[in-house]
């Protein structure tokens, strides 16, 4: 059998609270082995191994975390007795660590033939003392899904995935798409269902000697939003992204005012679907240089993508390299 190590976060799969009861619970109470022995199916898939990297709700995971998830994830990719890792981790969170594995682990360095082991992330809608918990279900198709990429010389490139309610979704795509239904993940993309055939992320970073990531804040656009906000974003961040209305849309009064930000910005869409069209004679900073297009990348992805990107370049042009998308023309 293959061996799988499992890297437990936290969250609500390792949530507990009153018997039998869906809500009212403490994300991150109950020790990542106990959740294990909790799936006694698991002996018959894999030799399992089990590693407690914090118990925290996913709202608390911090830049902290990710840089230590990150260097054992790698530190596990060149250890020639583990054939594939999962992560435990809360579903609040959970698309932005995907994404951030993704661009952080190199593969190059696994002791696989195949390249990168498989990376697969789960967790669960209801804690672990529900009635009806869906943790033990999502755990176990994780480890299957890890020992499947394992084994399978035709698996796709990708290496990073969410397992959840049944079905597997990249890191790239993935997104929390309801605030309580089981099957809460989805993809952000059009269309419905596993994403199989998208290319690899072509970014990759090198983490492993950073203590910390550069700050950036996520800025919500929406009717009569007051362009101070702005400001004080900006006094707070090394980066901003706008979440945009439309397709990268904002107010007059907000392109003024980011005229005098000088801080790289990127520009993304509240919409789930679709790409952000950017407006440069709008999107300027005070330089006149247009600012950044995350394209299809959501905000908060965008997030995670310019953080990393900030630790090479604070060059708009060089940036606007790491989201794959030209600069628009003006209109």
């Amino acid at each position: 059998m293959k061996n799988i190590t499992i890297l437990a976060t936290g969250g609500t799969i390792a949530g507990a609270g009153e018997p039998g009861q869906n809500l009212g619970y403490k994300s991150g109470a109950i020790a990542a082995a106990e959740l294990v022995a909790a799936v006694p199916e698991l002996e018959n898939v894999a030799n399992v191994s089990v590693e407690q990297v914090c118990n925290v709700n996913s709202d608390d995971i911090t830049d902290k975390i990710w840089l230590q998830l990150s260097r054992r994830i790698n530190e596990l990719e060149q250890d020639s007795n583990v054939d594939g890792i999962v992560v435990m981790h809360g579903t609040d969170t959970m698309e932005e660590t995907a994404y951030f594995l993704s661009l952080t682990i190199d593969g190059s360095k696994s002791s696989s033939r195949r390249g990168a082991k498989p990376v697969v992330l789960t967790g669960s809608m209801r804690p672990a003392t529900a009635a009806e918990p869906d943790g033990p279900g999502n755990l176990l198709g994780a480890v299957r899904a890890a020992v499947g990429f394992a084994v399978d010389d035709d698996a796709p490139e990708n290496f990073v995935w969410v397992y959840f309610a049944g079905e597997l979704f990249d890191a790239r795509h993935v997104q929390k798409c309801s605030a309580c239904a089981l099957n809460s993940m989805g993809v952000d993309g059009p269309g419905e269902g596993s994403n199989w055939n998208v290319p690899r992320e072509k970014n990759f970073f090198d983490v492993s000697n950073m203590e910390e990531l550069p700050r950036v804040n996520v800025v919500y656009f929406a009717v009569d939003a007051n362009p101070r906000i702005l400001e004080f974003a900006a006094s707070v961040s090394e980066g901003l992204v706008i979440a945009g209305a439309g397709a990268g849309e904002f107010s007059l009064e907000w392109a003024k005012t980011l005229e005098r930000i000088d801080i790289p910005v990127v520009v993304a869409t509240r919409i789930n679907h679709g790409s952000v069209a950017l407006d440069t004679s709008l999107a300027r900073g005070p330089d006149g240089v247009a600012r950044v297009s995350a394209g299809d990348i959501p905000p908060a992805k965008a997030a995670v993508l310019l953080r990393l990107a900030l630790t090479q370049t604070t060059n708009p042009k060089k940036l606007n390299n790491f989201f794959n998308c030209p600069l628009t023309t003006e209109t």
